[in-house]
């Protein structure tokens, strides 16, 4: 999750020797004026002095609206599975600043963790890093020090300017383009897309991972002569005819065809789209990785706050979804699992900075009790401000709670055991959730 800004005009000491991974992310948070400070000269200085020559790994960024994570963790579990070494660098984090760096598979520890944000300190001397920036690096640092045959990397923000796009890509795949963080990459999916295809190089191949790709994506692709495969044209996924079993889990699945390959995909609890794209970028990456293999592999892969069950009687999903787009998808997920009698209970918390407005008006259909929850913080809203927001978007019946916590425990007196209860709307609302009922 992102931090607090709250950097203060003296730049504070570093941490000293022993210093503990908490120290040193609360330094992260004072050393730079501002949370989020796009571009690309800051931290190429630094990475000159950390790696004169690119790193000696096979790098693949990948950027989009929603379903970075999902493509992230696709990919890592197949290059695994073909026998590659692996680095995976995503953000922001649900409960411990580790999640965002896995070295081999394993949330890094912290004493390598340490050791990587020594080194940018080091290297960086005078040079004024944001947050991001400054964990990205080191998580560069951890993957070459590893010696990981494969680094995938997450972009932030956008693409173009965000701190991961430091280093050209091998490999680049585009999950999805629409409207979001509007203050920094614009209010339509042209200019977002002409971000997010920043991470584009002459020449490499690329993945485009939803259909309708901008006109700016694709003009950079035929500009700079990538390789790309554009779901829809060069790839087709099929969902099948939704089923339950008899415990209300969901039991489709999807189809990809590409070239002469048929693969089945799970529909979820991964957006199918993502996994579809990474998919193809593995069949390219790692063609000897057979068929059946590919198929096993995705059956298993799962990622932390993304339509992740916690709990049965009632069945408690958490999502990290927090835009239209996302909550569009969480929506068909609810009611391809939902049963007739089932009710739907959502418990929603939100940034002020996103667009409750368009979250609620897709979800609400889905929806037939809402909880709304404030957030404490960094700009968080309020439960009172959450409720003026939705005005008259939602028709059924609101409950109100200060916390994420309290609407949830309000949620499960309310529902029947054969209910769902979905909390979703930030990264904060889904840590929230899973350490009320998981503890951690």
């Amino acid at each position: 999750m992102l931090p607090p800004s709250n950097a203060s005009s003296h730049s504070p000491d570093a941490p000293g020797s022993g210093a503990t991974v908490d120290q040193w992310l609360s330094y992260l948070e004072a050393i730079h004026p501002t949370e989020i400070d796009l571009g690309l000269d800051r931290v190429l200085v630094v990475l000159r002095r950390l790696f004169p020559r690119k790193p000696d790994a096979r790098i693949i960024t990948v950027a989009g609206t929603n379903g970075k994570g999902s493509a992230v963790a696709t990919i890592e579990a197949l290059l695994q599975a073909a026998g590659r070494t692996t680095g995976a660098y995503t953000s922001p984090h649900l409960q411990l600043y580790n999640e965002r760096v896995r070295v081999k598979g394993v949330d890094i520890s912290d004493a390598d963790l340490v050791r990587a944000f020594e080194q940018v300190e080091s290297a960086r001397r005078q040079v004024s890093l944001t947050y991001f920036e400054f964990g990205t690096l080191a998580a560069f640092v951890a993957f070459a020090e590893s010696g990981v045959q494969d680094w995938i990397l997450e972009v932030g923000l956008g693409g173009r300017l965000d701190a991961v796009n430091v280093l050209d890509p091998d490999f680049a795949i585009i999950t999805s383009v629409d409207i979001d963080h509007v203050a920094f990459l614009g209010d339509n999916r042209e200019i977002i897309g002409f971000e997010k295809a920043g991470i584009l190089r002459p020449g490499i191949p690329a993945v485009y991972g939803a259909l309708e790709a901008p006109r700016s994506v694709l003009q950079q692709v035929n500009a700079q002569k990538v390789s790309l495969a554009l779901a829809g044209r060069d790839y087709q996924v099929t969902v099948r005819e939704v089923a339950r079993s008899v415990d209300g889990n969901e039991l489709t699945s999807a189809v990809l065809d590409y070239g002469s390959d048929h693969i089945v995909l799970p529909s979820g609890p991964l957006p199918v789209m993502s996994v579809a794209a990474a998919t193809v970028a593995i069949r390219q990456l790692e063609p000897s990785l057979s068929i059946a293999d590919i198929e096993a592999v995705l059956s298993d892969v799962r990622v932390p706050g993304r339509f992740e069950q916690l709990a049965s009687s009632p069945g408690v999903y958490v999502d990290v979804g927090h835009n239209p787009h996302a909550a569009s998808w969480l929506a068909s997920r609810i009611q391809a699992i939902a049963g007739p009698e089932q009710k739907v209970h959502a418990v929603y918390a939100a940034l002020a900075d996103k667009d409750v407005e368009g979250v609620l008006e897709v979800m609400d259909p889905a929806v037939d009790r809402w909880y709304f929850a404030g957030l404490d913080v960094p700009r968080g809203l309020s439960c009172d401000a959450l409720k003026s927001r939705a005005g008259c978007l939602v028709d059924s019946t609101i409950e109100r709670a200060e916390t994420v916590a309290e609407a949830l425990s309000v949620a499960l007196e309310k529902a029947a055991a054969d209910d769902l209860v979905i909390v979703f709307g930030s990264f904060f609302t889904a840590a929230e959730a899973r350490t009320s009922l998981l503890g951690s």
